[in-house]
């Protein structure tokens, strides 16, 4: 993976490209139901989708307005190539520009040390969401 470019925009906008890679992430490669995939929060978000050199969509993240992210999603054949972090970094500014003082997740416990990478620490307190284990963390800006 060589290039990929990152776009913003609100659910109208973005919704058909960030619905295929969270179906494809978490409905068939992670088993999540999809009745648990889709929420009313998605009209509220902002939105990021990754899309490759050759405009295909390979990541996406969501900013909700509380500054919690989430959602985040990347192709596995992507993943190890900077567009998760990409991804991360851009809803991490766009929630300071907003004037947010720190960022919040739930992180897969399997992506946990993702999140480290970029600044957040865990709470340590894990917890189940959708059948999979999780630990919520923070990012102070």
């Amino acid at each position: 993976m060589n290039e990929f470019n990152i776009i913003l925009g609100d659910w109208n906008t973005l919704q058909k490209d960030a619905q295929a890679i969270r179906h494809e992430v978490f409905v068939l490669e992670q088993h999540i139901p999809a009745d648990l995939e889709w929420d009313v929060m998605d009209a509220l978000c902002l939105h990021a989708v990754a899309y490759d050199e050759n405009k295909l969509v390979i990541g996406t993240g969501r900013l909700l307005p509380d500054g919690h992210i989430g959602r985040m999603a990347v192709k596995e054949t992507a993943r190890g190539s900077g567009v998760g972090a990409a991804i991360l970094r851009l809803l991490m500014e766009q929630a300071k520009l907003r004037g947010q003082v720190a960022v919040q997740l739930n992180a897969q416990t399997t992506a946990e040390s993702f999140y480290q990478r970029a600044g957040f620490a865990s709470d340590g307190t894990q917890f189940e969401e959708a059948g999979i284990p999780h630990v919520h963390m923070t990012h102070n800006f």
